[in-house]
């Protein structure tokens, strides 16, 4: 049975890099490049990798979100460092982790650290 994983983390063209909790130096680029990089390699040991960069807006997001746990059944969600560490993300966060508890209450969730660290995040829960 191969593993499904969705990835979601804030639309990079809308962080605000100079916010504390987003590493220095981080730049939408960079975000993009981390996330195909572990998407790439998930997909590269056998795992079904989807990807989903939401909205800020707390509202949004929920719809965004469930929207994709509609489509399939994912065995691990990783929410990205971008929606979980800024304080001013607090009700974002609290939005993403109360629509995946709703629309897939059996989905393992896990968390990265930055964007190149995904697939590690999310291969942690696998098997759990």
């Amino acid at each position: 049975m191969t593993h499904r994983i969705l990835i979601v983390g804030q639309d990079p063209d809308t962080v605000d890099y100079t916010a504390p909790g987003i590493i220095p130096g981080m730049t939408a680029d960079k975000v993009r490049a981390g996330v195909t990089a572990s998407k790439q390699s998930l997909e590269g040991q056998g795992y079904s990798c989807d990807s989903l960069y939401i909205q800020p807006a707390p509202a949004v997001a929920e719809t965004e979100v469930a929207a994709a746990l509609s489509r399939a059944t994912y065995d691990v969600v990783v929410i990205g460092a971008g929606i979980r560490n800024p304080p001013a993300n607090l009700i974002l966060l609290e939005t993403v982790l109360n629509t995946i508890h709703r629309a897939a209450p059996q989905t393992r969730i896990a968390f990265n650290t930055r964007p190149d660290d995904t697939d590690a995040a999310a291969v942690r829960w696998l098997g759990r």
